[in-house]
C-alpha cells in the first residue's frame, strides 16, 4: 500500500502565498507524476497542476503564472507554490500519484486533503 500525506495548508490573505507539500511513503517502485488537485464547497475536484517524473508539468488556467509545482524524486515528494492567492483559490487541496508498487503495476493514489483558505 501506498499514503499520500500532505501538509501546508492555512489561512491566508489575498495576495499571500503558501507552499504545499506532499510525501509518498509505503511500497514504491517509481512514481509516473504527481499532482495536485482542488475542490471547493458544491463544486467538482479540479486539476490545478501535475508534474511528472522527467519534470514535465501541466497547469490549469486559473493558476498559470502564479503557481509553480516541482517534485523531488528522491524523495517521493510534490510540492505546490502558491503565490498571489486570490479568494477563489480556497478550496481543499489533494494530492495525487500515479505509482508503480512493482513494475508491472500501476495505480492512483490521494492524499486525504489540506485546507486552504485565502481571506479577502
Amino acid at each position: 500500500q501506498v499514503q499520500l500525506v500532505e501538509s501546508g495548508g492555512d489561512l491566508v490573505p489575498a495576495g499571500g502565498s503558501l507552499r504545499l507539500s506532499c510525501v509518498a511513503s509505503g511500497r514504491i517502485f517509481s512514481i509516473n507524476n504527481m499532482g495536485w488537485y482542488r475542490q471547493a464547497p458544491g463544486k467538482q475536484r479540479d486539476l490545478v497542476a501535475s508534474v511528472t517524473n522527467g519534470g514535465s508539468t501541466n497547469y490549469a488556467e486559473s493558476v498559470k503564472g502564479r503557481f509553480t509545482i516541482s517534485m523531488d524524486n528522491a524523495k517521493n515528494t510534490v510540492y505546490l507554490q502558491m503565490n498571489s492567492l486570490k479568494p477563489e483559490d480556497t478550496a481543499v487541496y489533494y494530492c495525487n500519484a500515479d505509482v508503480r508498487s512493482t513494475p508491472w503495476s500501476l495505480k492512483a493514489y490521494w492524499g486525504q486533503g489540506t485546507q486552504v483558505t485565502v481571506s479577502s
